[in-house]
């Protein structure tokens, strides 16, 4: 989730802004910033209690992980050839990159869930999301937005229309039966199932594909999601306060914009579909988490130019964010994870520092993070490959 490459040079002189690396190092700052939403919502403050601090926290939840799963499609496509897609024995390699990291992905994913932790471990949806995305590895960013869009309007349709066979029970051997369940909760079940999440990386597959070290790209970026926040937000309170009748089963009018589901169990009724709640695996959900995401990331790449000192302690996180998902997720095992919403702020920011502290050193000694490292090891055998 966290390799990157150097940028091209195609743009016009006029609307480029140098970076001091060679590389889109903004993409790291906003890995930075989903990692620490995603702290926010492990660790706290509770967004029931209101607030600053509670409308803050609530502002993460969920979109953080738009925000990952659309860098993730980026850096697909940074492996896959920005550009220009990678052919011939190239292709092959990067193509065989792409499985190895998802199924490193797969298996850290699937040990985390074993440990216990009550955090939902993204790692091995992120997997799946990889391979299945495979197929589109080569495909312009016109063509990867219509699919991500299609998708999105769609898929989150056809999960509530299967929803009762998706729940029906797995003839078979126990063995048979976990396997099948596995990559049911993976495909269609599960707490981010690909039916309903992969036009987030989709999207970022079309976002990678663009020149992203020119301001007017960048630009048009900004607007494209600020218009995608507004069709999402705005068009769930328009459903909540034109069809109130309607949407009343859903629990909630906070469902326009708030991570209001906190059972893992979405709620049975079509209004459902209408809400835009973050974790709600519906359109406007997702069309309100592509448009955050992508308004975070131009900021980012915008951000990093501009204030480039400032920012390298964040930026040494997200250029090592799945040691830092990893680590975070090791840490609070042993402190029970139940009851960590009601921490007080002041623990946030000390678990925040604990994070940015050592990354900053490390990346002052070492190009990559210690994850990430043995990622690049192990798709290093790729090189082989004719």
């Amino acid at each position: 989730m966290t390799q990157q490459a150097p940028s091209t040079e195609h743009a016009a002189p006029q609307t480029r802004r140098p970076t001091t690396t060679g590389r889109l190092v903004g993409l790291d700052l906003a890995r930075c910033l989903a990692i620490f939403g995603m702290c926010v919502a492990h660790v706290g403050p509770d967004p029931a209690d209101g607030g600053p601090t509670g409308t803050l926290a609530e502002l993460t939840h969920g979109r953080s992980m738009a925000l990952f799963g659309l860098l993730a499609g980026v850096t697909l496509v940074i492996i896959g050839g920005r550009e220009t897609p990678k052919t011939g024995r190239p292709g092959r390699q990067a193509a065989a990159k792409i499985i190895i990291r998802a199924a490193i992905l797969m298996l850290l994913g699937t040990a985390l869930t074993m440990t216990g932790t009550q955090i939902e471990v993204i790692l091995a949806y992120y997997g799946a999301y990889f391979l299945l995305a495979l197929p589109l590895i080569r495909l312009r960013p016109r063509t990867l937005a219509l699919i991500a869009t299609g998708w999105a309007l769609t898929g989150p349709q056809i999960s509530f229309a299967i929803r009762d066979v998706l729940n029906s029970e797995i003839p078979g051997s126990p063995l048979v039966q976990l396997s099948a369940e596995g990559v049911r909760a993976l495909l269609f079940t599960g707490s981010y199932p690909a039916l309903t999440y992969m036009p987030f990386l989709i999207a970022g597959m079309a976002l990678g594909r663009l020149d992203l070290t020119s301001t007017s790209v960048r630009a048009h970026v900004a607007a494209l999601g600020a218009a995608l926040t507004t069709l999402g937000y705005a068009g769930s309170w328009l459903a909540f306060h034109l069809f109130p009748d309607f949407m009343a089963p859903t629990g909630t009018p906070a469902a326009w914009w708030s991570d209001v589901n906190a059972d893992d169990t979405l709620p049975d009724g079509a209004a459902w579909l209408l809400t835009a709640a973050p974790h709600g695996e519906t359109t406007l959900s997702l069309a309100g988490g592509t448009g955050t995401a992508l308004l975070l990331t131009a900021a980012a790449l915008t951000a990093v130019d501009h204030l480039p000192r400032l920012a390298s302690p964040l930026v040494a996180v997200g250029s090592m964010s799945l040691t830092a998902y990893v680590a975070h997720i090791l840490v609070l095992l042993p402190l029970g994870t139940d009851d960590l919403p009601e921490w007080p702020p002041q623990t946030l920011l000390v678990f925040l520092l604990a994070i940015t502290a050592p990354a900053f050193i490390w990346s002052r000694h070492f190009r990559r993070g210690p994850l990430e490292h043995l990622i690049h090891t192990a798709t290093k055998t790729t090189n082989h490959i004719r």
